[in-house]
């Protein structure tokens, strides 16, 4: 049978357009209808009213049948007793017939509008139980309710003594509740039995009504009406026994409100699957059976004909109500009332009929009055004149004040979740009090004896529920659902409910989000402000006690200790605002603030291992498993022991293989379990949540101990991240792809911990310890993934090996197998972000692998004393260098990373340069030529540098690398040039070939040397620079020597040889620490000049040339100078040590004396040949006041060159002080003649 839900109020007193008849709403359609507002305006004061139907089972209305004056309604009518789709259960309910008692009547309303508990309706309960709070300072009857508090919301149930002790009697529930009562309100306790005429008056309204139903067949029974039209447009036609209407709303109770909820195929790995798996379980088995704790289940259903949203004033309730409507011509909407004629309307019953209408909208009463049951006639009286009835005047806003103060003192004193609170006013009391019989119940031995713990469990589970389910939910509702779950498992028995209390503790898991960005680490603080905007959105914090001090726990002889707060007199709950609407929100509601990562994530690893002891705790034992088939062999694992454990390569291709094998076979896997779950059950579905879910975990975990340099923990960590995925891989039977990325994720983070191990080889104690480190959770978590695999799958990868090769190589395959996982599964077009950085880090490893192994070739060739010869070992380490940078290459460049791909084909050009050096010590040191196994290995590094500059195309991209490129390319070409001209290869090639090689190379090496550019590097480039432009000169000068004959190519090299001298000297005095290098120099050119003077044959040109020589002595001042401070300051040092010796890394003192020497020589010998030159002069033609000058000034120098010289025992520093002067003197004596060269 379906349930048909009325679109809009049940009545309306505002216009006939809100009269309209039943509607249907289908399954995919708003459950929130257009609501009607009603002001009803009473005795002057404005009552706010609306009145919203939720959910209705009740038949079109139809007019009653006014009965006919002297009916006898003592007697029974034809249809009396029978079912009615009229009347509904009001009949029977009326009567008494239908269990009275219903202690869970609001959490069967709860459960069918969860979306509204919790948040938006103050209070859930039957239309009784509000009226009866409504009319306590009218009333001298007794009240006796359960109150339950989920979020902001109040459940308000009928907890009737007299019925619950009787049954206490049989079944034990509530005795300790017998017992308390007899102690602290009643203690001669009895049964009251109800009196005869009770019986009558119920049995005379009862008759009055099916007398009331209109029609021909009113002493029949009617058939179904609305059955007959709403079921075909129903999708809940479950009414298989065939029981017509109004059979009780047996729809499951936990069939979730979101259709996309349930029925999920796959594994998802949104929490909504979770949060919908008891749901989509209940479609099965109704919720008594689910949530079995032997509680009748009739009492956790829906039984009301309509569930309707009230809100009176600023409270907002969700009221159940059974209350019979008629309507039809000229009464929309009437309610019926029976009524003795002798009995006049009491204050009690005038409150009573006009909340009715009220909740139920309805604008007018029909009361049909009776003497002795025989009716006298009718009457019409509108809603909003019920307060105005003789004898039952009552103010609507005194009213409106009882039900604002009862609500506040509830709200502020039922604060704690999961507590089952009690309501008491004995009879004929004015005291109301309340208790926590949840704390109560646990004075006794057994908490569970509660019959509420039950029904308030499962509520809390369903509202965080569906808070969880909700997409866009806003994070300041977390500390709510966090509350919610934690209250939901302290109320359930863990043997009893295992699944719920895996569900919650999964949901627990689920707040904490795990992929936060780092940065936002600590900005949990919005969660923990706004936490508690969903249990009162408009509320000021509560204060200790009201200002007013009406209720209180204090010593007063009239109060008990027990209670929790007490109404000394009923009377204050008429007084305006006598409790002020504040409500009391606990401060564990907020949402914990995890100050850091780790904190985060061991908060969800101990949710998860919660989840996971219960799941496992509802797995059969080993020995409960049924028996093995005999026909189905049984699968044996084996493991070769023998390589395959082991970290050498050859074990690790082995397990790398294996490892891609499993994984490209994941799709077809077959269910490999080692507990007995089975796939598909629920323990199976939350099991694979919980682990992926602790996986997710540890990985954070991992990268944070990464980013803190933890590396040893990093690893522990990433290791059980890859155990829980394995465990993960042996359940699954569907991989999805998300979890093939985490894997990826996961294996990329092991690469780079194996990197940052090998690269910190220094402190691997500390590194060990942190690995071996484990907590207990970790150690439980792990117990549960042993119950289902052995763990080993990534077993290769997360061992901490002490060898720096093996370290390595294991990176490069996490790396390897990560990028696989992205190829065959096709995530490298879904997430090209992480693929990318997969080919970054695995060209990275690569590079290391590759310089690792390059280091160990050019160890290999320093170490080689007696063989002359490359040995096999060193070629096959550049085998393998060479092999490892060309896959990095080859990685780099598939991303168009022109960066790192120049940086390898720079790493590749120095080891073409390594293999060169090797082949250098080949032959004899004496017998030495530059061979062609070194020009082809320098040729092959310059082709790569040419190549990474061809990658980078211009420096912008990148101006340090394109730098160092452009220096190791200039580099090469001078070590190449060097080594041609050092060790030329005569017995090869021609001379004349030999130094148009040297000088193509030594340009192409100034070529890559940027002097100009301004870096921490132009030091550098200016003394290679120079040093080039020197060995140029030096060469040339050679040249000019050694040949004879074409005069042009001896004008040529003198040209090109001064040219390059005079550039060396330039760059030389640039630099400040290179004093020797600028006096060698020096002296060359002065070799030079002399060599030249041989050729001449004029005195005059001869004597042009000596000034040119001196000239150039008199500029070594600078170097003198240069060279004297560095000396002093060793001397101010206190390190003057004896001459001969290296006493300075930057001045060579055995260096500076033989240069001193030559320098002395070659000076004495140009002052010589300057006086005799100048003396000849004088002789042959007339005297010059300028040569003079000279001549005078060149003979005294000279002379004391002599005794400087041929004084053995002047120290350095003196003899360099005595140059310095000579050749001050020199330059003041103007030595230089017109024309001379003063370069």
């Amino acid at each position: 049978m379906g349930d048909s839900k009325e679109v809009g109020a049940e009545a309306s007193p505002v216009g006939d357009a809100a009269r309209g008849g039943l509607s249907l709403l289908s399954q995919g359609e708003p459950e929130e209808p257009s609501a009607q507002e009603s002001a009803l305006f009473l005795g002057g004061n404005e009552v706010k009213s609306r009145a919203v139907v939720k959910y209705s089972s009740a038949p079109p209305r139809t007019a009653f049948a006014q009965l006919e004056e002297k009916t006898d309604l003592k007697l029974p009518p034809a249809n009396w007793l029978r079912e009615s789709a009229k009347l509904g259960p009001a009949g029977t309910t009326i009567l008494g017939n239908s269990k009275k008692s219903k202690p869970f009547s609001s959490f069967g309303m709860a459960y069918d509008f969860i979306d509204s508990v919790g948040n938006d309706v103050d209070v859930v309960s039957d239309s009784e139980n509000i009226k009866k709070l409504l009319k306590i300072p009218y009333s001298k009857s007794h009240v006796s309710m359960a109150v339950h508090r989920v979020g902001r919301t109040l459940l308000l149930d009928e907890l009737d003594i007299q019925e619950l002790f009787m049954r206490s009697s049989q079944t034990g529930d509530w005795t300790w509740l017998k017992e308390f009562y007899q102690r602290l309100i009643d203690q001669k306790w009895q049964r009251k039995k109800k009196s005869k005429e009770h019986w009558y008056q119920k049995a005379i309204l009862s008759k009055f009504l099916y007398y009331s139903i209109n029609g021909d067949g009113a002493a029949q029974p009617v058939p179904s009406a609305a059955e007959q039209q709403e079921s075909p447009s129903s999708d809940q036609t479950h009414d298989s026994e065939g029981v017509s209407w109004p059979a009780p709303f047996e729809m499951p109770s936990s069939v979730s409100e979101d259709p996309s909820a349930s029925g999920q195929e796959s594994e998802p790995l949104e929490p909504s699957y979770i949060v919908g798996q008891v749901a989509s379980a209940s479609k099965e088995q109704n919720l008594s059976t689910l949530f079995n704790d032997g509680e009748n289940s009739q009492g956790l259903k829906n039984d009301f004909v309509r569930n309707i949203l009230w809100t009176f004033e600023d409270i907002h309730m969700l009221v159940g109500s059974n209350m019979p409507i008629f309507g039809g011509g000229r009464y929309p909407a009437v309610s019926l009332r029976l009524r003795d004629n002798n009995k006049p309307i009491n204050v009690l019953t005038g409150i009573d009929y006009w909340l009715d209408n009220l909740i139920c909208n309805v604008p007018e009463l029909v009361m049909c009055f009776h003497v002795n049951g025989i009716v006298q006639k009718y009457e019409m009286i509108k809603t909003e004149e019920i307060p105005n009835l003789e004898n039952s005047n009552f103010s609507t806003k005194v009213i409106k004040d009882i039900a604002q103060n009862i609500l506040s003192f509830l709200k502020s004193n039922c604060t704690k979740e999961g507590h089952t609170y009690w309501l008491f006013k004995a009879s004929g009391s004015d005291i109301v009090k309340l208790y926590d019989l949840t704390t109560l119940c646990e004075e006794t031995e057994d908490k569970y004896q509660n019959p509420f713990t039950m029904p308030v469990a499962i509520l809390l589970y369903k509202v965080a529920c569906n808070m969880m389910m909700k997409k866009n939910q806003n994070k300041k509702h977390y500390g709510t659902i966090r509350t919610l779950l934690l209250n939901c498992v302290k109320l359930l028995d863990k043997s009893r409910h295992p699944q719920i209390i895996a569900s919650a503790n999964y949901m627990l898991s689920e707040l904490f989000q795990l992929d936060e960005p780092k940065k936002e680490e600590s900005s949990e603080s919005p969660l923990n402000e706004n936490s508690d905007e969903s249990y009162s959105e408009e509320e000021e914090e509560m204060p200790d006690s009201d200002e007013n001090g009406s209720y209180s726990t204090s010593s007063d002889p009239s109060d008990d200790n027990k209670a929790v707060a007490i109404i000394k007199s009923v009377g204050e709950l008429s007084v305006p605002e006598k409790y002020k609407s504040i409500h009391q929100i606990r401060p564990s509601c907020a949402f914990p603030v995890c100050h850091d990562t780790e904190e985060r994530c061991r908060l969800v690893l101990s949710y998860v291992l919660e989840g996971l002891k219960s799941v496992d705790s509802s797995i059969k034992k080993e020995s409960d498993l049924p028996a093995a088939d005999p026909n189905t062999p049984i699968p044996l694992k084996y493991e070769d022991e023998d390589e395959s454990t082991r970290g050498g390569p050859e074990g690790l291709e082995k397990q790398m293989a294996l490892f891609l094998d499993k994984m490209g076979s994941l799709q077809k896997r077959n269910y490999s379990s080692q507990s007995g779950m089975i796939p598909g059950s629920w323990q199976h579905k939350m099991k694979l949540q919980l682990i992926l879910k602790s996986a997710k975990a540890y990985y954070v975990l991992s990268d944070a101990a990464m980013s803190l340099q933890k590396y040893g923990r990093a690893l522990r960590y990433i290791k059980l991240a890859l155990q829980s995925h394995d465990t993960y891989c042996c359940l699954c039977t569907n991989m999805l792809s998300e979890v093939l990325l985490f894997l990826s994720q996961y294996l990329t983070l092991c690469g780079d911990i194996q990197l940052m191990l090998a690269q910190n080889a220094n402190n691997r104690a500390a590194h060990l310890e942190e690995f071996n480190y484990q907590t207990k959770e970790d150690q439980e978590i792990l117990h549960s993934l042993h119950r289902e695999s052995s763990c080993q799958g990534f077993a290769w990868a997360t061992d901490l090996s002490t060898d720096l090769e093996s370290q390595l190589s294991v990176s490069c395959k996490c790396y390897e197998a990560a990028n696989e996982i992205l190829q065959f599964s096709d995530l490298k077009s879904q997430n090209p972000e992480h693929y990318v950085r997969v080919l970054k880090r695995m060209g990275n490893v690569r590079n290391e692998i590759g310089v690792f192994y390059m280091n160990q070739a050019a160890a290999l060739q320093s170490e080689r004393l007696v063989s002359k010869s490359v040995s096999a070992a060193e070629q096959q380490l550049w085998k393998k260098s060479f092999s490892c940078f060309e896959k990095g290459i080859h990685n780099f460049e598939s991303i168009d990373d022109a960066t790192n791909t120049a940086l390898l084909l720079c790493n590749t050009g120095r080891l073409m340069r390594i293999c060169a050096q090797a082949h250098c010590g080949a032959e004899d040191e004496f017998k030495r030529e530059f061979s062609p196994e070194e020009g082809l290995y320098y040729n092959k590094a310059v082709d790569y540098y040419l190549k990474a500059l061809r990658s980078l195309g211009v420096r912008d991209i990148h101006p340090a690398v394109w730098d160092s490129v452009n220096w190791e390319l200039s580099t090469t070409y001078f070590t190449m040039a060097t080594l041609q001209q050092d060790y030329a290869p005569l017995s090869r090639k021609a001379q004349e070939q030999i130094e148009k090689e040297v000088s193509e190379a030594m340009m192409k090496s100034l070529k890559y040397c940027d002097v100009d550019l301004v870096s921490a590097r132009q030091p550098l480039c200016q003394y290679r620079a120079a040093t080039i432009h020197h060995r140029l000169a030096s060469m040339y000068h050679s040249c000019l020597r050694n040949q004879v004959g074409d005069e042009h190519l001896r004008k040529q090299h003198r040209v090109l040889a001064d040219l390059h001298y005079n550039k060396a000297v330039k760059l030389f005095q640039l630099l400040k620490d290179a004093p020797c290098e600028l006096l060698r120099v020096q002296l060359e050119r002065v070799a030079f000049a002399e060599f030249q003077m041989t050729s001449q044959n004029s005195n005059v040109g001869k004597l042009k040339t000596l000034s040119g020589a001196l000239d150039i002595m008199v500029r070594t001042e600078h170097a003198f100078q240069l060279i004297r401070k560095e000396l002093m300051e060793e001397f101010d040092q206190g390190s003057e040590t004896t001459p001969a010796t290296d006493s300075s890394p930057s001045l060579n003192q055995e260096e500076v004396i033989k240069l001193l020497s030559i320098f002395e020589s070659r000076l004495s010998f140009l002052l010589l040949q300057s006086i005799k030159l100048l003396s000849s002069t004088k002789k042959k033609t007339s005297s010059n006041i300028d040569e003079d000058v000279v001549f005078k000034t060149n003979k005294q120098i000279y002379s004391q060159l002599l005794r400087a010289t041929a004084n053995k025992s002047a120290s350095l520093l003196e003899r360099i002080d005595i140059i310095i002067h000579l050749l001050q003197q020199l330059a003041r004596g103007g030595s230089a003649v017109s024309g001379g060269v003063v370069q």
